[in-house]
């Protein structure tokens, strides 16, 4: 605000300093207000904070007069109208409206659907779908179904979060004692048990029938939307034919093959295979076209899930969807269907059940037969099968059990996350993995092989927040680097020049007049309004 030209001597006002001060003040001053700006202006949000400001106003002029009164040294009306203003705009300046951060509000997810996927998230009483002002996220027992220890787990640790306008104050007391910052870093990073002795960044404790994790632990995801099937060959086909994209295994030349699948028998005694598991053989020129290398195709299989396709296949196929690769949390959760507590969480999609007779109607799984020679079709299906030919889970999604390996967002490049099991497994891990909900593998980030598909997911539409950005006052070239969760960088250079306020270091010295028509000081300095970007902090590999 730039300072007025002129002071009059007046009787300070009633209520003001008067209080403070046994003696009243012969001839106090008391300086002219700026002329006010034209509403032209000013915008609608600074004339309401305008309007707002006369009780703080006189809060910090009574503190003002008290110094004032308490001062022995002649003090010139220059001099006090300086200071007075002085005081006045730094108590606004720190209660700028441009600053707050009003909002506004989200979307209503009850507005938001796509074909052919499902939505994961919390529901009302009336089914009706949770807004992201309240917590709409989902709390479930992941990890391995073989380890019974999830039974123990009390119910009251999937209660959802408290919310509401107090929720700030009150989570401290509902947590024993403990402080806000506590109970925050607990639900974001989780308790460590060093009993065992320390760990190694990223380990991930396995059972040995189904590769879960272990122990089960409690964990929320965000709400999110899903495929209600695997991506297909045909699906994969329109990518490759718009964006003439080419795959890892067309890059590399080869690609891994069941060796029990190969149209000719006589190239095992040649054929080099996986030292990990020699039942895979590399096959020169198998990708996802030729799905068993050279003399075989997918046009009669166009309804199967895509194969042979790495992490990055995956993952650019989602991308150019406007979708992305789920977390396997993200995954579990809508694999266990609402089986979340530890009184009814199953072994299987379709229960506890752990026979064949069963689970060939929910699943695309080996069977009875010695794996990889033998197998005798219980469910109707040798290899792949078409997407949707087994019933759904409770939510209506297909195949979050067998048929492929479905590829997870992160996890490390040199093991990959893979879930959900395949045609090779079976049921209780007696050869491959356990097809289990819990059932989980890592996998090398550009392998291929003809039993890994995957499918996406997509979040929902959320209001777009933003905050100031202040220029480097020592540099105005400097670079602000924001980093999303996919690890993708973008940078923002600042090289406009900085704006200086011009100060004058006698106080004394005439100033021109008030001009409405320029900034005030406080509105000088150069900021950038841009988008807040979303950060998820998370233990998930």
């Amino acid at each position: 605000m730039n300072l007025p030209t002129k002071a009059r001597v007046t009787r300070p006002r009633e209520g003001i300093g008067t209080e403070l001060s046994p003696k009243p003040l012969r001839n106090s001053l008391e300086p002219v207000r700026a002329p006010a700006r034209p509403l032209s202006l000013v915008s609608p949000a600074r004339v309401q904070y305008d309007t707002q400001l006369s009780q703080q106003d006189d809060e910090h002029l009574s503190r003002f007069w008290y110094i004032m009164r308490t001062r022995t040294a002649p003090m010139t009306p220059r001099l006090l109208s300086i200071l007075l203003l002085v005081f006045v705009s730094s108590a606004r300046a720190s209660a700028d409206p441009a600053d707050s951060t009003d909002q506004e509000p989200h979307p209503d997810p009850n507005e938001e659907d796509y074909s052919g996927m499902v939505y994961i998230g919390r529901m009302d009483e009336n089914g009706r779908r949770v807004g992201f002002d309240m917590d709409n996220g989902i709390k479930y027992i992941f990890g391995t179904s073989f380890d019974e220890t999830h039974k123990s787990i009390a119910e009251s640790s999937l209660a959802h979060a408290h919310y509401g306008p107090d929720v700030d104050h009150d989570i401290a007391d509902r947590s024993r004692g403990k402080t806000r910052e506590q109970v925050l870093h607990e639900q974001r990073i989780g308790k460590l048990d060093l009993s065992q002795g320390p760990k190694p960044f990223g380990w991930f404790e396995e059972h040995p029938l189904d590769g879960g994790a272990v122990p089960p632990r409690v964990v929320r995801v965000e709400p999110f939307f899903i495929d209600i099937a695997p991506v297909t060959n045909k699906d994969y086909g329109k990518f490759v034919r718009a964006t003439y994209y080419e795959t890892e295994a067309e890059k590399f030349g080869w690609s891994f093959v069941l060796s029990s699948f190969l149209p000719n028998a006589s190239s095992l005694e040649t054929a080099e295979v996986d030292p990990e598991a020699e039942d895979w053989v590399a096959t020169d020129k198998a990708y996802w076209r030729n799905p068993e290398g050279p003399g075989t195709s997918y046009k009669y299989r166009e309804n199967h899930p895509v194969v042979h396709v790495s992490h990055r296949d995956a993952a650019e196929y989602c991308k150019w969807v406007g979708k992305r690769l789920p977390g396997e949390r993200e995954w579990e959760a809508a694999a266990r269907a609402g089986h979340y507590g530890p009184n009814n969480r199953t072994l299987f999609v379709w229960g506890e059940e752990q026979n064949v007779s069963v689970a060939k109607d929910y699943a695309n799984l080996w069977g009875e037969g010695s794996f990889p020679w033998e197998n005798r079709a219980e469910d109707g299906w040798r290899g792949t099968s078409p997407v949707k030919s087994f019933k759904s889970n409770a939510f209506g999604l297909y195949d979050m059990t067998g048929n492929v390996w479905e590829w997870m967002r992160g996890g490390k490049h040199k093991s990959r996350i893979v879930r959900g099991a395949s045609y090779v497994d079976s049921l209780d891990g007696s050869f491959n993995h356990a097809a289990t909900l819990g059932a989980r593998a890592t996998l090398h980030g550009t392998t291929t092989t003809g039993n890994v598909g995957f499918r996406c997911v997509k979040s929902p539409r959320r209001r777009v927040e933003h905050h100031w950005v202040y220029e480097n006052e020592s540099d105005s070239g400097s670079q602000l680097v924001l980093e999303d969760a996919d690890g993708h960088r973008q940078f923002s250079q600042y090289n406009q020049p900085q704006r200086k306020i011009e100060t004058d270091d006698d106080e004394f010295e005439e100033e021109e007049d008030y001009d409405p028509t320029k900034p005030r000081p406080d509105e000088r300095r150069g900021r950038k309004k841009v988008v807040k970007p979303r950060t998820l902090t998370s233990d998930e590999l």
